[in-house]
């Protein structure tokens, strides 16, 4: 019997588990996943907290009704991967050995990294909206938020979901404004990015709507750190930035057992060959979703596509077959702009969002890099999506792994095969 072992029971991890209990013999292959948590959070839902469209109990479920029956679940923090040995050290000591390894321990926040950010205010006028209790304690607090400077800001790049800042500063704008109190509340969005997004065309949308919504963006701001108290975020250069309220994405870490391990890089991301997913550290050694290094979206969408070529890859591997470089960095997502309206972008590594129709090119019924109602509500249906297909490993009609350039207004615009 050989040992297929997946780190992390996340949206990548669990995935995988669905994917490849349909594929691997239980006579030949025993399927084990590993993950300290007992609640599966439905991350994208933190974003809509804040704003009451959804309530803490809408957004979490138990890892094991995600887990099949025939994959064991061992419910431990693992310490490190000892690649050398192929076994993966638990905290309680229990050693597990493999012949293959996923490693999908995700990332997270790391708010202790910036000097004040977690201090004396954290969660009194500093808060986060990327973890459940801090969408949670933010919720709380803009009930009885009287108005001032609301500033969203990033510390750096790369982030999970890395439009979700926007989206957050694009549904206050709305949240205000229903409440009556917009102009009681100036809003600024510091990044250190050079606009609203990392790709040129869908930053001049972005950066459209950031005016057309009176926000202000601070661009090239790289934080140096934090003063909770007096309300003031400052860069590297001395540029400060005054808040009343401060809602921050800390910087996004890989997991601490990836350090432990030694092979990670500076943020504990493993590296990873971006097109087959396999570790460029052993080659029995493959990564997915949040816990690589590949250039692309760290988000769900992103990890489901992964899922799919991954699985193929893995049977190749088991049967001695070349890797298919088949992984494009293919990504979409909804970007809600408020007032009941979304954008929808698709792209990967060699094509930047541009407009045109989605799923079905030339019919849609979804439009790209264009704001509509339609988008909102395909936005609002994923999370049902989430749960009863993505998760489950279901494959989503119509929607391929690699992107499709049917239907996507292209002039202009070099590809490279």
């Amino acid at each position: 019997m050989k040992n297929l072992l997946i780190l992390g029971a996340g949206t990548s991890g669990t995935m995988m588990a669905n994917h490849l209990v349909k594929e691997l013999r239980d006579d030949e292959w025993k399927i084990t996943i590993v993950d300290q948590y007992k609640t599966h959070y439905y991350q994208p839902g933190f974003l809509f907290i804040p704003f009451g469209t959804y309530k803490p109990d809408d957004v979490k479920r138990t890892i094991d009704e995600f887990i099949p029956k025939k994959v064991e679940l061992v419910r431990e923090e693992i310490d490190l991967i000892n690649k050398d040995s192929d076994e993966v050290v638990l905290k309680n000591g229990q050693k597990l050995k493999y012949d293959i390894l996923i490693i999908a321990t995700g990332c997270k926040t790391a708010p202790e990294e910036v000097e004040g950010m977690k201090g004396d205010t954290w969660y009194k006028n500093i808060f986060d909206f990327y973890t459940f209790e801090g969408s949670c304690a933010l919720a709380k607090k803009l009930e009885t938020w009287k108005g001032g400077k609301l500033v969203v800001h990033i510390t750096e790049m790369p982030i999970k979901c890395p439009v979700a800042p926007l989206e957050f500063a694009f549904l206050a704008d709305d949240y205000f404004y229903k409440k009556g109190m917009r102009d009681k509340v100036e809003i600024t969005y510091v990044t250190p990015l050079s606009g609203a997004f990392t790709k040129a065309k869908t930053t001049a949308e972005l950066n459209h709507l950031l005016e057309e919504k009176n926000i202000n963006i601070v661009p090239d701001f790289a934080v140096e750190h934090i003063e909770g108290e007096n309300g003031k975020i400052y860069d590297y250069g001395g540029e400060e930035v005054d808040f009343d309220l401060l809602v921050t994405v800390p910087t996004n870490m890989g997991d601490e057992c990836i350090l432990r391990s030694g092979f990670g890089n500076d943020l504990n991301y493993v590296p990873t060959d971006k097109h087959t997913l396999q570790s460029k550290i052993k080659e029995n050694i493959f990564v997915i979703g949040d816990a690589t290094d590949v250039p692309t979206s760290k988000a769900g969408s992103v990890a489901h596509f992964e899922a799919e070529i991954l699985t193929e890859n893995i049977l190749n591997y088991i049967e001695g077959k070349p890797l298919k470089p088949n992984f494009d960095g293919h990504a979409n997502c909804f970007i809600e702009t408020g007032k009941g309206k979304a954008l929808l972008i698709d792209f990967n590594y060699e094509v930047e969002p541009v407009k045109g129709k989605f799923p079905f090119g030339g019919i849609g019924p979804l439009n790209l890099l264009t704001e509509s109602k339609f988008n909102h509500w395909g936005k609002m249906a994923f999370k049902w999506v989430y749960w009863n297909m993505l998760l489950p490993a279901r494959k989503i009609p119509f929607v391929t792994p690699q992107m499709s350039l049917d239907g996507k207004y292209l002039e202009g615009i070099e590809i490279n095969k």
